[in-house]
């Protein structure tokens, strides 16, 4: 064990996206990325936890949000080609255009409806 370590095993960590309107960001990452709802909080919602295979992501309802201009979340997959075309055709806002990366990876960069920047990837 290292000094680090503290005797303490890691798990899954996931991204807190915030968004203006929850139901509307759910709807593009349940109808559009193909994520499903697990789990919801307050009255009215105010936070969402959604997934899809290995993903996670964490909704928080920010009325107030002001995006930023670096990535929020990386996401991998097994067809970056695939979800690059699903975003094109959903409209989304490509911020860094697909292509092989010198660090291995084929990736590029989308902007959610609420202007969160996600870094998709695949191993080349």
């Amino acid at each position: 064990m290292k000094d680090t370590d503290h005797g303490v095993c890691f798990g899954r960590i996931a991204a807190m996206l915030p968004v203006k309107d929850i139901s509307k960001a759910h709807d593009f990452y349940a109808n559009v990325l193909g994520f499903r709802k697990v789990f919801e909080n307050g009255n009215p919602v105010g936070f969402m936890i959604l997934k899809r295979d290995q993903a996670e992501v964490h909704l928080t309802l920010q009325p107030h949000h002001k995006a930023v201009n670096f990535n929020v979340a990386h996401l991998m997959v097994d067809n970056v080609d695939a979800l690059h075309d699903v975003c094109q055709k959903a409209g989304l806002r490509i911020i860094k255009s697909l292509q092989d990366k010198d660090y291995g990876l084929r990736a590029f960069v989308f902007e959610d409806p609420d202007g969160n920047r996600i870094d998709v990837g695949q191993p080349i």
